[in-house]
């Protein structure tokens, strides 16, 4: 089995694999502080809830924007699962090719993400991943990853809205009935929700304009992106698998890649 490790800013999220089907998924908080031996017996805890021995793990893949936390992750994971990690990052072998000012800059998210919708669904495809961050980011019909647009994420927006403004109260972020709200919970819903819905149709409209891929197909991912993907036809596809997808697919083509040597 693969265990695909996707580090975010708010979680990191685990995705075991057998052959393409992701079979089990669970999440810890990113924020909180561990050590190599706290990493790996968590791992382990989860893995045997899901009746997995650490032993059934064959290979583990890692996508990380949280530098700070990767030498006890992949301490732990040495130590606990007997795997040495493949890390995602500058010169694997992705499969795409980045064709922006500073290829250095692309974030290992985005480049997995990228992966994932392109071979998947083919190209050219805008990827609007809601995370931490919203990123939005077009890879052309002959796999290049052209350019991207980075905004606020919902969660984000929402914290600064209550965090900032003494009366506004912290709020579930969900879609409301009507954009016509009538309380200060569903005006602060339908600002979150509503506003990003139009943002993201307006940014995919401006990437069709310039780019000249009227017929993109677009591909959402991420936490909130199901409330959104839904509240707009704009949207074609919702994957919340797509991030692990993109990581399964990379650490394909690098083993292949490997062998084939």
């Amino acid at each position: 089995m693969l265990l695909a490790i996707d580090i975010g800013n708010t979680n990191l999220t685990f995705g075991l694999f057998q052959g393409e089907k992701i079979l089990h998924k669970f999440r810890l908080t990113t924020s909180l502080p561990r050590t190599s031996d706290e990493f790996g017996v968590q791992i382990v805890e989860q893995l045997s809830h899901k009746d997995v021995s650490a032993d059934d793990v064959e290979d583990v893949i890692i996508c990380s924007v949280v530098p700070k936390i990767m030498y006890s992750l992949t301490s732990g994971v040495k130590k606990y699962l007997g795997c040495d990690p493949m890390i995602v990052g500058n010169g694997t072998k992705s499969g795409i090719r980045i064709a922006t000012t500073n290829p250095m800059e692309i974030g290992a998210d985005r480049v997995v993400d990228a992966v994932g919708a392109y071979f998947l669904y083919g190209g050219p495809v805008f990827v609007i991943d809601y995370g931490t961050a919203t990123t939005y980011d077009l890879v052309t019909e002959d796999g290049a990853f052209v350019a991207g647009v980075t905004a606020p994420g919902i969660r984000i927006s929402a914290k600064a809205l209550w965090s900032n403004a003494a009366k506004l109260p912290e709020i579930e972020i969900i879609k409301p009935e009507s954009i016509m709200a009538k309380t200060t919970i569903t005006s602060m819903q339908a600002g979150l929700v509503y506003g990003t819905i139009g943002q993201a149709e307006y940014i995919i409209d401006k990437f069709r304009e310039e780019s000249g891929y009227q017929n993109m197909k677009v591909v959402a991912t991420g936490g909130l992106g199901r409330i959104i993907s839904e509240g707009t036809d704009k949207i074609d596809i919702y994957d919340s698998e797509l991030t692990l997808q993109g990581m399964r697919l990379i650490y394909e083509r690098t083993k292949k890649s490997e062998d084939g040597k």
